[in-house]
């Protein structure tokens, strides 16, 4: 009788693979970086491949959507997690241009974006999971408990709670000016956010603003961008924008002046920042 080689499971074998990846990686951290690259080229290749952007979403300077950008941001916690001041500058900046701004977002981390856009808006809306789901998920008590804590008291913000790839966006029943999708950023929850966002909270001047398309303002995040592609119906894609001095990719129907970005940027401008500490009681 002929033996054959035992044969494991598919499952088994990404399993098996995964953990020996992993140990790659713990022995030698550089291989991290390694991955990283390797994954945002592939990344990078499929936008090029299917929508043929090979520098990113045109790039729309900060100084031609806002001339006279100027906005005060309170609260700012400077942690881990959260957007530039110029990320949030846009959202309070957006929602200020807009008459009684209805306003949306996805992802409330600490309740930054949220709280500074409340004060200029006539209503706003977070989703995020709740905090026994977080727990659930693992990832403990104490960051569970951080959501929403710039936001949870004030009393014109509504908390929503689920996962934004089930939530029940058509039940809202209602349609909003500006919408920040902030949540879960691999390219099927980019994908599928975008989607849903565009079939049912959109009117025809809606704004839709994304966070981390960019890992920084010079410096594309590629899979966020493949998310964002697939979910625009193409038909809009030519009102997709990335905001300069930003990590924002924007859709609003108008068209603008834009250019490449480049990598070093000539700072053809500069901010004036204020920063104050305010002591929370």
């Amino acid at each position: 009788m002929k033996l054959y080689p035992l044969r494991l499971p598919d499952k088994m074998k990404r399993w098996k693979n995964a953990i020996r990846a992993l140990r790659a990686i713990a022995a030698n951290p550089w291989l991290l970086n390694k991955v990283l690259e390797d994954d945002d080229k592939g990344w990078q290749e499929r936008v090029e491949r299917r929508f043929g952007y090979s520098a990113g979403l045109p790039l729309l300077d900060l100084g031609t959507l806002f001339p006279e950008f100027e906005v005060t941001l309170e609260p700012f916690a400077f942690l881990d997690g959260g957007s530039l001041p110029t990320d949030i500058g846009l959202l309070v900046s957006l929602a200020k241009s807009i008459e009684d701004c209805s306003y949306f977002e996805i992802g409330t981390w600490r309740g930054e974006s949220v709280a500074n856009v409340a004060r200029v808006a006539k209503e706003a809306y977070s989703l995020n999971l709740s905090k026994e789901e977080i727990i659930r998920k693992g990832w403990g008590a104490d960051y569970a408990a951080m959501h929403g804590y710039f936001s949870k008291e004030l009393p014109h913000v509504h908390h929503l709670y689920g996962d934004s790839k089930t939530f029940d966006y058509a039940g809202l029943d209602k349609k909003f000016d500006l919408v920040f999708i902030d949540g879960s950023h691999h390219f099927d929850y980019v994908k599928s956010d975008t989607a849903k966002v565009f079939e049912h909270l959109l009117h025809d001047n809606s704004i839709v603003v994304w966070h981390d398309y960019a890992y920084a303002p010079e410096q594309i995040r590629p899979e966020v961008m493949a998310g964002i592609l697939e979910g625009v119906p193409r038909s809009l894609h030519r009102y997709l924008y990335h905001v300069s001095n930003t990590m924002c990719a924007v859709f609003i129907r108008e068209d603008f002046p834009t250019s490449t970005l480049k990598y070093p940027s000539e700072p053809n401008k500069h901010f004036r920042v204020k920063v104050e500490l305010v002591h929370r009681e």
